[in-house]
């Protein structure tokens, strides 16, 4: 367990605008069928696996630990933000919601099914997120499904710059580099898709969506 210095800042960010954002991204996934298609890939590794719980980290208002529930799995959510997990549980009040950082999950070794984590490492600091991917890996299960969603980068040097996102401070992650320390804890890669920005999109950005299991 770590104490993240993003962390007070991140959290007061996402609370002071987190009825906005539940509104504008709660269909968040209804454009993004690549998503929607790795989602359900990443459901379907889990249940093969048998039963288990499945931890969305970095939940926000919960629209995907629903998602995830309806794709069949047994789905929870966390997220630094009380506003934020006081408005998943008030739209979902039939999931478990519980706010908590990714750097100290209060979960047990080796107990989970499945970890996601959608957008939930742009805004961890460089020099935690070797923590955080660790923190990931202690919590799977062996043979358990991790799932990030990030913004991605080829240039290592670009990855340790931030940048201005909408709501704090963010950072691009490059996929070999992330890659590399879910190596280094046992993680290894299943799968990786590049999706390369849409004209229309406000930031240029490459996106990432990296599957990997737990050995």
């Amino acid at each position: 367990m770590i104490d993240l210095d993003s962390l007070p800042a991140t959290r007061d960010a996402y609370d002071a605008v987190a009825t906005l954002y539940a509104e504008q991204f709660a269909d968040s996934l209804r454009d993004r069928p690549v998503e929607r298609a790795l989602l359900a890939a990443f459901a379907e590794l889990v249940c093969a696996g048998g039963d288990g719980e499945v931890a969305d980290l970095g939940c926000g208002p919960g629209y995907v630990t629903a998602h995830l529930r309806g794709l069949g799995l047994s789905a929870f959510g966390v997220d630094a933000s009380p506003k934020m997990i006081e408005l998943a549980r008030k739209a979902n009040p039939d999931l478990r919601f519980e706010v908590g950082s990714m750097a100290g999950l209060d979960i047990a070794d080796g107990v989970l099914a499945g970890v996601l984590s959608r957008y939930s490492i742009i805004h961890t600091l460089p020099k935690d997120l070797p923590a955080v991917v660790a923190e990931f890996a202690r919590v799977l299960a062996p043979g358990g499904q991790l799932l990030i969603s990030c913004f991605a980068t080829d240039d290592p040097a670009i990855a340790t710059q931030s940048f201005d996102h909408t709501v704090i401070t963010a950072y691009r992650w490059s996929p070999d580099h992330l890659v590399g320390l879910l190596r280094d804890v046992g993680v290894s890669e299943v799968a990786r898709v590049l999706c390369e920005p849409k004209p229309t999109d406000k930031r240029q950005f490459q996106e990432l969506q990296l599957l990997a299991a737990k050995s």
